[in-house]
């Protein structure tokens, strides 16, 4: 009798230590797996060799639009997000409205300095079944083989204090991007040629290329706030001061703490890459996010004109009435 109950009873529990052990190996596995790859932010390369209209995925990634089907809506962000495959069996996150033009430039300018970025496209019209036709929609790829971990820590990550995080807070503010946000940051596990790699990448750029606005007012009064727009971009400046060898950079958005400790020497690691860049290399990263013309040009401009700001940083030339640029 004893033992039949007994039994009654494991019968009962074990199942259950089942069903809570899953999980559990799942998250050992999961954070094994973290620990298991090699973090990169950003390596070596050459700059001037690379194709900016395509982009890090270059023609090989080009998205098949003969055949879209829609998979499901995409929830995070504010704006709105269809997950897609192509005509090739790819899976892609179009993203529709203000963002998606000066994210598709964004990326391309930081993967030609060495960064690791996502892999996108802007497509100027796409169908997708049941939702639409859409204009100017950029297509964020998802491929198989990469594994989307969890997000990093401006403050608190394996690069502090390195070279190629100091000039990638540089960049947020060269991009006047208004959203700096942990939860805009993402590790993307690759199996590279040495192994499993852990990615530290800006997984949305979208918020960039116009002005910061007003942040010292409430979020809802922000007045003078834009994204994406060319003659908004060409009159903001970079840099708003240099004192024995600390640089103020000219930012008024999101985690302003980020930016704080940015001295001379960082700034000459970044010029000394970026000033790499050719003018077609910057203007080929808009038009490839479709911008007019005329807006490409403007655009081109205004980034030469922050590459120059960089420059007088650098070589100790900046003026400034209250400001040195010793290192």
């Amino acid at each position: 009798m004893f033992k039949t109950i007994i039994l009654k009873r494991l019968a009962f529990v074990l199942p259950l230590l089942i069903l809570i052990a899953i999980p559990l190996q799942a998250q050992d596995k999961s954070k094994a797996k973290k620990k298991a790859g090699k973090p990169v932010m950003w390596e070596s390369v050459e700059i001037a060799e690379r194709d900016l209209f395509y982009g890090p995925g270059g023609t090989e990634m080009l998205p098949d639009l003969s055949k879209i089907t829609f998979i499901k809506e995409e929830k995070s962000g504010h704006n709105k997000k269809y997950r897609i495959r192509d005509g090739s069996g790819r899976v892609w996150v179009a993203k529709l409205g203000r963002e998606a033009k000066p994210e598709t430039a964004a990326v391309r300018l930081l993967w030609a300095l060495g960064y690791k970025t996502e892999i996108n496209y802007l497509v100027p019209k796409i169908t997708i079944p049941g939702k639409g036709t859409f204009e100017d929609v950029r297509l964020e790829a998802r491929p198989d083989e990469f594994d989307r971990l969890d997000e990093w820590k401006w403050m608190d990550n394996p690069f502090v204090g390195t070279n190629e995080l100091q000039g990638l807070k540089i960049m947020m503010v060269f991009f006047k991007n208004w959203d700096v946000l942990d939860l805009q940051n993402k590790v993307v596990a690759v199996k590279g040629d040495n192994g499993l790699e852990h990615h530290y990448i800006i997984s949305d750029l979208g918020a960039t290329f116009g002005s910061l606005g007003n942040n010292n007012l409430p979020i809802f009064y922000r007045l003078g706030r834009s994204t994406g727009n060319a003659e908004d971009y060409q009159q903001s400046i970079l840099i708003r001061e240099v004192e024995n060898g600390e640089v103020e950079l000219s930012y008024k958005g999101k985690s302003r703490e980020v930016f704080e400790n940015i001295h001379v020497k960082d700034v000459r690691w970044l010029y000394s890459l970026i000033s790499q860049l050719s003018d077609k290399q910057i203007a080929d990263a808009f038009r490839a996010a479709n911008y007019p013309p005329d807006e490409v040009k403007t655009f081109t401009e205004a980034v030469k004109s922050k590459i120059a700001e960089l420059k007088a940083v650098a070589t100790g030339n900046f003026e400034d009435g209250n400001s040195t640029a010793e290192s």
